[in-house]
Parts: C-alpha cells; sequence; structure tokens
C-alpha cells in the first residue's frame, strides 16, 4: 500500500499530541523533584543522575516537536516533501520513515558525512 501525503499529515497531527503529552508528563514529574538536606547523599546522587536524565528525554522530545511543527507549517506552505537544502523531492519511503524531515537521503547523509568528522 502506498502511503499518500495526507495520510503522513495525518501521522504527523497525531505525533504532535503525542509529543505535547509527553512534555506534559514530564514537566509534571520535574515539579516532584526534591532533594534538600534530610536527602541521604546516595539518594541525591540517584536524583540528579534521573533528572538529568529526564531533562536530556524532554530536549530531545521538545527538538522533535520542534521539527514535527516546522513540517506542518511546511505542508500549510505547500513545500512538504521537498528538500530544504537541494529543492528536490523527497522520496516518499522516507518520508515514511521519518515524516519530519526536511532533506532528502542525499543530503542527510551529506549533513551527518560533515558532522561526523
Amino acid at each position: 500500500m502506498t502511503t499518500t501525503y495526507e495520510q503522513i499529515h495525518d501521522e504527523l497531527k497525531v505525533q504532535r499530541e503525542s509529543l505535547l503529552a509527553d512534555l506534559q508528563e514530564l514537566d509534571a514529574r520535574a515539579k516532584q523533584w526534591f532533594i534538600g538536606y534530610e536527602t541521604h547523599p546516595a539518594d541525591a546522587g540517584t536524583y540528579a543522575f534521573d533528572q538529568a536524565a529526564e531533562q536530556a528525554m524532554r530536549n530531545n522530545i521538545a527538538r522533535t516537536l520542534r521539527e514535527v511543527e516546522e513540517a506542518l507549517e511546511r505542508f500549510e506552505k505547500g513545500t512538504y516533501g521537498v528538500c530544504d537544502n537541494c529543492g528536490k523531492v523527497i522520496d516518499i519511503a522516507r518520508l515514511e520513515a521519518i515524516p519530519h524531515t526536511s532533506l532528502c537521503m542525499r543530503c542527510a547523509e551529506t549533513r551527518d558525512y560533515h558532522n561526523n568528522r
């Protein structure tokens, strides 16, 4: 079955709602963290590690949410599915795998190659 742009658009909307819910959950949990004088030093270390891990997770979710929202904006502008770098059409299989991508496979590989040097 071939995926359509409309199906991808719907998937992006669902993904946005899921990411927003995840952020709300993490923010609610972050308000519960407390390290005080009564906290045992070993527990404080565990709490600090857990807080750092959750903050990293939150940052990743926020970045993905931003990319999803940018993809939805490209839908509105009529530029969804066009590579931001070279202007060529992004293969539908790539869009199925990573609906929020803004780069074709070739440009993404080139970016990754230069970022990992």
